[in-house]
């Protein structure tokens, strides 16, 4: 029997690439956690002190987590209440820095992997030693760090993990999944193909796994990071999924508040 993994998402598409820029100011700051440069934003202070801390583990695109698309997206995370941390497991070394001619993709992605690979674990596990186990621990991954929060998702060191057009997952994954998952995907994804999709549902089924999935129309991988603020199901499609992940991760937490109030007994 084969032991080679099966693979449920390719490793990037042509979208992993362009979308739009965005502008803004960004609040967040940079720390050398674990010898790698992170990008750290914090609650407001109101929020910081209103029971555990709750952390967000931020595994970027291949943008990594400096470029102003994820600053920002970090920042909102931060807004609501969350204290987020982003790995620059590139080292200062992005895809988009990347315009000379000749530029082998493939060939950058095979040495971040394996670099990634090799620095991740040391993060996570200074984030654990920085806030202590009091704290509540959840991971979110966009494109190529998807498979970072999903690995995190079968771990019982997190509440709960999401993701947003995923690349290079495996089978495996999913079957070992052991913490609630929330799926940001989009209807025309050349990673997480439509095939792979649903084949990750049936797999997330097998394993009797709690999960939420929102698919979006009229978008293309990458809506979550770069997707047009001018065109509507982009805009739509991207702040209803950055909603939706934090809905998810409050669901999870013992101390979130909740809207409503039954009075079944």
């Amino acid at each position: 029997m084969s032991s080679e993994k099966v693979i449920i998402s390719h490793p990037y598409c042509k979208d992993c690439v362009g979308g739009v820029k965005y502008t803004g100011d960004p609040v967040g700051r940079t720390e050398i956690i674990a010898d790698v440069p992170t990008y750290v934003s914090d609650p407001p202070s109101e929020a910081a002190v209103q029971g555990p801390k709750k952390v967000i583990m931020f595994f970027s695109d291949a943008y990594g987590p400096y470029y102003i698309n994820n600053q920002l997206l970090q920042d909102y995370f931060a807004s609501r209440g969350f204290f987020v941390l982003g790995i620059d497991y590139f080292l200062g070394d992005p895809v988009h820095l990347h315009t000379e001619e000749g530029f082998d993709v493939q060939i950058w992605l095979d040495a971040k992997r394996k670099k990634s690979a090799e620095i991740t674990p040391k993060w996570i596990d200074a984030i654990y030693s920085r806030f202590g186990s009091a704290a509540e621990y959840f991971a979110l991954g966009y494109c190529y760090g998807g498979p970072f929060a999903l690995d995190l998702a079968g771990t019982d060191d997190i509440l709960a993990a999401a993701f947003a057009h995923p690349g290079l997952m495996t089978e495996d994954q999913f079957k070992n999944i052991r913490k609630p998952l929330f799926m940001a995907c989009a209807e025309t994804d050349f990673t997480f193909t439509t095939e792979f999709r649903r084949r990750a549902e049936d797999i997330l089924l097998e394993v009797k796994a709690q999960y939420s999935m929102r698919l979006y129309s009229g978008v293309i991988h990458g809506f979550a990071v770069r997707g047009s603020l001018e065109k509507p199901d982009e805009s739509w499609a991207k702040q209803d999924a950055a909603r939706g992940i934090v809905e998810w991760f409050e669901r999870f937490s013992p101390n979130a508040n909740t809207f409503f109030t039954s009075n079944d007994s």
